[in-house]
């Protein structure tokens, strides 16, 4: 894909511009620990939810994405949107199901939002994350929009890293619609790759929006689950503008990298009611510190996927304890609105008990609310039940996937901070 000069400078507006000049990592100090997340840059410490809101909240945006996702691409200017079917008797006349097209003004890049609604519950609460293989997994229909840009190989059906026919409706576990409708609630996912297609190699989709054709790239330059999170908020404004979903519960959910985008999109956007990362681990809801043996560590995530970080990330791989923030400074720019870690316990690379840690260290700044976060200081085991507390935690047998009985607990959850 190729953009014109006066189409690359369009974009580059979107950019907001940058609110603090940082440090280089090296000239930074090394703090073991996760940090206190309300204690600013400069080490004043935060008292109030005003001074959270005005100073540190801002200022650890701006952090995150000058050292690890890059910078937060504003709202473009015009969003087009066009529905390209709407069946109002789907899954056996309980829902209404439709895709819709989203575009913004770069060739050959949109979203495709599949989306189903619950009939005569209106409004209903909605899930909304992005999906790895396509809609076209989620359900056998022959409406729903093939994609056409790269996916990945180990998606069902794929020839060449090309979608084809037969892979409609593989993967319907991932996303069960038909449990989801059944509890009341709408679900609208997309397939990540239709934005941002995930390889590091090629410039394409919203990445080589930003990247000149000549030239080094800057350090803090949006990275891929940063664009992925930036299309979780086209999907938000799409679902509070042209439906009839509550626009006050919707929660975003998402699984492994996709976990991480969850995460970083409900701290970027307080419009997400409920942030659910599910077995997010390094780069998501897992620790940079950490000395777990078993987990991923910043260097090794770097080395196997750099496109998903900014360039800057690259410089902590020796030393994450130069990182002026941790993970649980990302999920306290969520407060005080309720998140949720689960994971499995086959699942050692995702680091479940550093994930544990991360949600205490968030604490401090639901304290500043008037909230209790994770009122336990002992992590649950499998078969122990969901800790719904507004820093929740979950931990099942198994392995790395997503599956119905995660989305039971996920309901299970939202019912108590959505309903």
């Amino acid at each position: 894909m190729r953009f014109s000069v006066a189409l690359l400078g369009a974009l580059a507006v979107m950019l907001p511009a940058r609110t603090a000049d940082f440090p280089a990592p090296d000239k930074l100090p090394s703090k073991p620990g996760l940090p206190d997340p309300t204690v600013a840059f400069d080490g004043t410490k935060i008292t109030s939810v005003q001074d959270w809101d005005s100073k540190r909240r801002p200022e650890l945006k701006a952090l995150f994405e000058h050292y690890m996702y890059g910078q937060f691409p504003a709202k473009p200017q015009k969003v087009d949107s066009r529905v390209l079917f709407e069946d109002a008797k789907a899954l056996d006349g309980k829902a209404t199901l439709k895709e819709v097209q989203i575009t913004f003004g770069v060739p050959d890049v949109s979203i495709y939002l599949l989306v189903a609604t619950p009939n005569g519950q209106t409004p209903a609460g909605c899930f909304v994350g992005p999906n790895f293989p396509g809609n076209h997994t989620v359900v056998a229909d022959p409406r729903i929009h093939l994609p056409t840009q790269w996916v990945p190989a180990s998606g069902p059906e794929v020839v060449k890293n090309k979608a084809t026919e037969k892979g409609r409706g593989k993967l319907p576990d991932t996303w069960p619609l038909a449990d989801i409708i059944a509890r009341g609630y709408a679900v609208a996912t997309f397939y990540c790759g239709d934005l941002q297609p995930d390889r590091p190699n090629v410039l394409e989709g919203m990445r080589a929006t930003l990247t000149k054709a000549k030239g080094e790239r800057p350090g803090d330059e949006t990275a891929t689950i940063m664009w992925w999170a930036w299309g979780i908020h086209r999907a938000v404004d799409y679902l509070v503008t042209e439906t009839s979903i509550d626009a006050k519960r919707i929660a975003v959910v998402g699984h492994s990298r996709l976990g991480k985008t969850a995460l970083l999109a409900g701290a970027f956007d307080e419009r997400l009611a409920v942030v659910i990362p599910h077995q997010a681990g390094c780069g998501g809801t897992g620790p940079s510190r950490h000395a777990d043996p078993k987990a991923e560590t910043v260097a090794r995530i770097n080395a196997s996927f750099p496109h998903w970080f900014c360039g800057n990330f690259k410089a902590f791989n020796d030393d994450p304890a130069k990182l002026p923030f941790d993970q649980n400074c990302l999920v306290a720019l969520c407060a005080p609105r309720p998140v949720l870690f689960t994971n499995a316990i086959e699942d050692p690379w995702a680091n479940p008990s550093g994930q544990f840690q991360v949600l205490k260290a968030a604490n401090p700044a639901y304290k500043l609310y008037g909230h209790e976060g994770l009122t336990t200081e002992k992590m649950s085991a499998p078969g122990d039940p969901l800790i719904d507390t507004r820093l929740g935690y979950w931990i099942r047998a198994g392995q790395h996937s997503m599956i119905p009985e995660d989305w039971k607990v996920w309901m299970d959850y939202t019912d108590k901070w959505m309903k």
